[in-house]
């Protein structure tokens, strides 16, 4: 297997100490036997009495609860964090296994609580929820109150956690080793693929932002090749995990495939459609922006290898130190406080950042516990882009930092909301960046940028959640699907997002495969659109109020999951029940359009 090549991000590895000291450290098993330990004392404390317990009572018993979960997690965390580093080591992937298997053994132990819990009458859980004694705890257990209409006997929810360990995360783990080992043939600068070298598949799609289009388009048929190896593994993988998702459906009498989803993200269907809805109906935005960049490109026409090219080729590298003080100087400009947690991951080494061989792709932060910190995984290539993938997941890092306090069960957002922090963050630093740039082209490349990477997170999440809703449904009426199957639904769900502007190449069909968050968090995707709008329309509040936001702002954070995502934001004014309230961001977001086509304007005529 071929070495990483060399990055500035080289030697930035994450210390992992803070969890544990190696993966022999005799505190592993010692915390999973304690935690197993307090379980089986905890069920034989409180096992069908959870009915006859006072507030007082209650919050006692979720104290400990959190102690037991605590001590569980940790391992599970560090195994997660080995795993993610270093997917092609066996022993990683069996202290992963082992994890799981004995936090399962922890969770069957405990299940009886929640179960009990949802089982009560409606009045008394409200009289419950009323007691201060139980502040601390009241939008979890409010939150578990959401499942009721779909749980299970005590039986059977044990049974499917201890069969998960051997279906669901068996198989998303399968998807990370196969995905981690993908080598992709890349050309060399000339578009020569005899004369290139093996790369990992996040540096084949880096290589989609290279401004010589032989290399973007080398890049693309050697994502497309590599894909294609493994086609019938990875296809077999979605199946599997799409039919386990219906089966679940059914047995928990789900009314559709994204009920789940919108249940952990405390959000109706009616609002993701309309989300969605408002979306699609801007999506021409889009192809007036494609327009305008295969002008600058002085391209006839624009196919899918060329969406991510770099409008001016003179832009110079980023290295990973500049990229740091890059940001910090963003956040500390907004509020001091932010850019000083910020700077502990740089310290304390709390970042993985260099690219090695079988590193799971992409980026993360990891919440881990809030007794530690997160952690943060980045695969750092030296482009611009990548600067903002780091302030991206900065952000994520300051709010569950800031968010601590709230415990274990709140201090989580649902997914909808966990987007915030990270995409303002992202905002931050560019403008921070927009502002020091006087020339129109440094300016126009800055700008491209960033509205390609808003299209991504909205427009073409939007997309994917399409496409989700498409597989899921056609899996439960067709059967098992085949990988042309599969890629006729994508085609036809990203065909909807460029329309005429971007010719979407046959070898194109395979790009499904690689995406984790299919595998990993069915439906998650509709998050970004809603976290990139809503942030839009926080830079709104922000231009309009200055200083005043800040402090209020930095407390939404802090509240992490201690309320609804309704409630927190309406505190602040935002009412995103709402279906007119995503035009606020689309607004913005046209704007910055209208922006680019300007400046292409003064660019073409000079």
């Amino acid at each position: 297997m071929n070495a990483a090549p060399l990055t500035s991000a080289a030697g930035i590895a994450w210390d992992l100490g803070d969890l544990y000291s190696g993966e022999d450290d005799p505190a592993i098993a010692s915390d999973q036997q304690q935690a197993l330990g307090l379980a089986r004392a905890f069920a034989k404390a409180y096992r069908g009495r959870v009915a006859e317990l006072g507030a007082g009572e209650l919050a006692a018993a979720l104290a400990a609860l959190e102690r037991i979960w605590s001590l569980s997690l940790r391992p599970l965390s560090y195994a997660q964090l080995r795993f993610a580093a270093d997917t092609g080591t066996a022993r990683h992937g069996a202290l992963l296994q082992a994890a799981q298997q004995r936090h399962s053994e922890v969770r069957e132990e405990a299940l009886f609580f929640d179960l009990e819990w949802q089982a009560l009458p409606e009045a008394r859980t409200a009289e419950l929820l009323a007691e201060p004694a139980l502040e601390h705890y009241r939008h979890f257990l409010e939150g578990l109150r959401l499942r009721t209409p779909h749980i299970l006997s005590e039986p059977e929810e044990r049974i499917l956690e201890v069969k998960s360990n051997t279906g669901r995360q068996a198989f998303s783990r399968l998807f990370d080793e196969v995905v981690g080992a993908i080598r992709c043939h890349l050309p060399d600068g000339d578009g020569d693929v005899d004369d290139g070298r093996e790369a990992s598949l996040q540096e084949a799609l880096a290589m989609l932002h290279a401004p010589e289009r032989s290399a973007r388009r080398g890049a693309a048929d050697a994502i497309t090749a590599s894909m294609l190896s493994q086609q019938r593994v990875l296809t077999f993988i979605l199946n599997t995990l799409v039919q386990e998702h219906a089966d679940e459906d059914r047995l928990r009498r789900m009314p559709h495939a994204m009920h789940g989803r919108n249940l952990d993200n405390e959000i109706a269907q009616e609002s993701v459609d309309a989300l969605l809805a408002a979306c699609e109906a801007k999506m021409g935005m889009v192809a007036r922006y494609y327009e305008l960049k295969r002008r600058l490109l002085g391209l006839e026409r624009l196919y899918d290898y060329d969406r991510y090219a770099p409008v001016a080729t003179d832009g110079p590298d980023c290295a990973f130190g500049e990229a740091r003080d890059v940001v910090l100087e963003a956040y500390r400009d907004f509020a001091p406080e932010m850019a000083e947690i910020a700077g502990r991951f740089f310290e304390r080494r709390w970042i993985d950042a260099e690219l090695r061989p079988g590193k799971t792709g992409g980026a993360f932060c990891a919440a881990t516990l809030p007794e530690v910190h997160p952690y943060v995984l980045l695969n750092y290539t030296d482009t611009p882009r990548d600067v903002m993938t780091l302030a991206h997941e900065l952000g994520h890092g300051v709010h569950q930092y800031l968010s601590r306090p709230r415990g274990l069960f709140q201090f989580q957002t649902p997914l909808t909301t966990a987007e915030t922090a990270s995409t303002f963050g992202e905002m931050l630093v560019f403008r921070s960046l927009m502002a020091r740039q006087t020339d129109p082209r440094a300016r126009l490349t800055l700008l491209c940028g960033k509205l390609e990477d808003s299209f991504a997170t909205i427009f073409r999440q939007a997309v994917m959640t399409r496409f989700e809703q498409g597989l899921h449904a056609a899996r439960r009426e067709r059967g098992e699907l085949d990988a042309t199957a599969i890629g006729e639904l994508w085609m036809e769900a990203n065909r909807a997002m460029f329309g005429d502007s971007v010719e979407l190449t046959a070898g194109y069909a395979s790009w499904w495969s690689y995406i984790p968050h299919f595998i990993h968090t069915p439906f998650y995707v509709y998050a970004y659109c809603f976290g990139e709008l809503l942030v839009l329309a926080l830079l709104r509040r922000y231009d309009e109020e200055g200083a005043a936001f800040v402090p209020k702002y930095l407390e939404l954070l802090a509240a992490g999951n201690s309320d609804s995502p309704v409630a927190l934001l309406g505190r602040m004014g935002l009412d995103i029940a709402n279906p007119g309230f995503w035009q606020t961001g689309l607004e913005v977001l046209e704007e910055m359009v209208a922006q680019a086509e300007a400046l292409g304007r003064e660019l073409e005529g000079g």
